[in-house]
């Protein structure tokens, strides 16, 4: 290796991680006040809360590592200007286009890191934060899972306990239901068969629903139950996706796709997690030539500040993008890349005389 490439590389890396380090810091204390929000009225040990805020913040991180590259190179290259290094790297031949494209290498291969490994190990981390923190919540009572055999609900009101299983999901129907409903105790009340069974609202409307209460068997045109799901909820439930690897994402998809369920959310999940590299890239080359394009700023906190407010405005973009493509007013593939197009036509029109800056 160079020792060009050496010193770029040591000089890029040691800016990330002290970013990184106080991006760490600033999530992990957000994620500590807010479960001491949460348990002020539960008796909980402490060193439990902190143990919960510390595994939900890499899952926090990983969405803002894009910002965690743009602040790193901004600092990258504010330390090459306090000590005059980019000019003699400029007076030696060295172009600003061959450092940006060190620097754009170190980013990609962060990326491959990121979402080979990072990515796996916070999923794991948050699916463990979400399951622990289930337990403190009333929704701890209640239980949905899509897997091949469809959806299972394990629901309780009024002290009955209701497992409904179904093969199908149309818009707000469950199809071919089969609904087994116990008293507290788990002894069998009735089962329920039905082919379409409307959850719009908590009512559940049951159409030509047989009955079966002690091998007997019971049609009627139709019936309601009380239920603590309703189509929004059920929804919600599969929304936190951030707590599958991208192995379980896929396998999730497939059986999303076995009962007509939206896979749009996922797909959008998936291509997020395969654009990152791009992305990393795409917001180090953005910072690299606003700090190329305002390095006769002598005040460096002016230069950061400009950098945040890209920031922002990436990330509302993003934001936008993404409402959109879950929503289906457009392709989810063009959800995710669409915004990545637009920062690259953005740094392409910018990019002219990059080695005269």
């Amino acid at each position: 290796m160079k020792t060009y490439i050496k010193f770029l590389t040591t000089i890029f890396l040691k800016s990330f991680f002290y970013i990184i380090l106080i991006i760490i810091s600033l999530v992990f204390i957000i994620n500590f006040l807010t479960e001491l929000e949460f348990f002020k009225d539960i008796n909980t040990n402490i060193f439990f809360t902190i143990y919960l805020a510390l595994i939900n913040s890499p899952s926090m991180i990983f969405e803002i590592f894009p910002f965690i590259l743009l602040l790193s190179t901004q600092l990258f290259y504010i330390k090459l200007f306090n000590n005059n290094e980019i000019q003699i790297f400029k007076y030696s031949g060295l172009k600003n286009s061959k450092i940006l494209l060190i620097i754009n290498i170190i980013s990609f291969l962060l990326g491959l890191i990121i979402i080979s490994f990072y990515y796996n190990i916070s999923s794991n981390l948050k699916n463990n934060y979400l399951e622990l923190k289930s337990n403190y919540t009333q929704d701890g009572k209640y239980l949905a899972v899509i897997n091949k055999n469809g959806l299972w609900i394990r629901d309780k009101i009024n002290d009955k306990i209701l497992i409904i299983n179904s093969s199908k999901i149309d818009k707000n129907f469950l199809l071919n239901s089969f609904i087994t409903e116990f008293d507290k105790n788990y002894k069998v009340i009735r089962n329920i068969k039905s082919d379409k069974i409307d959850i719009k609202s908590y009512d559940w409307r049951i159409f030509s629903p047989e009955i079966f209460i002690q091998n007997v068997k019971e049609n009627k045109e139709e019936i309601t139950i009380k239920s603590n799901f309703d189509y929004k909820r059920i929804q919600s439930l599969f929304s936190n996706l951030s707590s599958l690897s991208l192995l379980k994402l896929i396998e999730l998809k497939k059986n999303y796709t076995l009962i007509n369920y939206s896979t749009v959310d996922i797909n959008i999940q998936i291509h997020k997690i395969l654009s990152y590299p791009v992305y990393l890239v795409l917001m180090t080359m953005f910072s690299a030539i606003i700090m190329l394009n305002t390095k006769k700023f002598k005040n460096n906190t002016l230069k950061i500040s400009v950098g945040i407010f890209f920031c922002v405005i990436i990330y509302y973009l993003n934001n936008i993008f993404n409402v959109l493509g879950k929503t289906e007013k457009i392709n989810y593939i063009l959800s995710v890349w669409s915004p990545l197009l637009i920062l690259a036509f953005i740094i392409f029109l910018i990019t002219n005389n990059i080695n005269e800056k």
